[in-house]
């Protein structure tokens, strides 16, 4: 008796959270409610709401003070990323590439820096640049 009180307890419980409504974007910008009864409508976006939940576009371009540093890496990961070639230095050189600069023109605006991943924010050529690292692979974000 026990045995189909639990599992009529696992069913219900796996079928309530499979009744989940989802909002979608059509190709055209449209967004949609798709219900889980499977019906569907138009939402239809207030101005005013949409404005007040984006957010102003920021600067792409760099302001930096005379007494800038660039901020100090965990040595111990960079010690180990050398062997997969992505130190700081190599993402350094990889962007001073992609936007036909000096390295010495590259400067580290900040880093959030894990062993296994890590975003980098550059100021090249006067441009704010994302970059992100992935175990040894570096992309723009």
């Amino acid at each position: 008796m026990k045995s189909y009180v639990i599992l009529l307890l696992c069913l219900v419980y796996s079928v309530s959270f499979a009744q989940n409504n989802h909002i979608v974007n059509t190709e055209d910008g449209k967004r949609v409610l798709l219900k889980s009864d499977f019906t569907w409508e138009y939402i239809a976006a207030d101005s005013t709401s949409v404005t007040s939940i984006l957010k102003p576009e920021e600067s792409t371009t760099c302001y930096l003070t005379q007494d800038f540093t660039e901020p100090k890496l965990n040595k111990k990961i960079q010690a180990q990323l050398k062997k997969g070639r992505a130190t700081i230095s190599h993402v350094k050189t990889k962007v001073a590439k992609d936007y036909n600069c000096q390295v010495a023109d590259v400067l580290l605006l900040s880093v959030t820096e894990y062993k296994s991943k890590a975003v980098y924010n550059f100021c090249a050529n006067g441009k704010k640049v994302t970059y992100k690292r992935i175990g040894n692979t570096i992309v723009e974000k």
